[in-house]
């Protein structure tokens, strides 16, 4: 049995204290500094079950099978016209660069609940790796439009 026997003072207990209030305080700030984790890991879009679970859980009501389904590489250095939609993409924090020179597949779905729109808007989900990496809503026609996937805010 080994025992070890230390003598403080009070001068060097109270350093001791500070010294440790001083070390938890830095690592305090300094956790505080940062960049925030992801709050969960993207989530994991295997089939189609999963896709459809996805973007019901960000508002979108849609058929049940996709339209169309699109799978094709993505270019090792993104030009126009990805850099374009990445910057759509951007907005709602994906980013298409993390997946240059993967494969990626697109997903196109008949969209059932969009305001005011009952019919002829389509949303695009792309996967990357079993995860979602980009998306949009887009009407064709005259009065389209091409839109990020958050659901839009009722109108007053």
């Amino acid at each position: 049995m080994l025992i070890w026997i230390a003598r403080f003072s009070r001068k060097k207990a109270a350093f001791a204290v500070i010294a440790m209030g001083v070390v938890m305080a830095a690592l305090i700030i300094l956790m505080g500094r940062l960049p925030p984790d992801e709050d969960a890991a993207p989530p994991r879009l295997a089939d189609n079950g999963q896709r459809v679970a996805y973007l019901q859980s960000l508002g979108w009501e849609v058929e049940p099978e996709p339209l169309e389904t699109l799978q094709f590489l993505l270019p090792e250095a993104l030009a126009e016209p990805y850099l374009s939609y990445n910057d759509l993409q951007k907005r709602q924090g994906f980013d298409l660069t993390n997946c240059c020179g993967k494969q990626v597949a697109r997903f196109t779905y008949a969209v059932t609940n969009y305001p005011g729109r009952p019919e002829g808007v389509q949303l695009n989900l792309y996967v990357c790796e079993e995860a979602p990496v980009a998306g949009d809503i887009f009407c064709a026609g005259a009065d389209g439009f091409q839109e990020t996937l958050a659901y839009p805010e009722a109108e007053s």
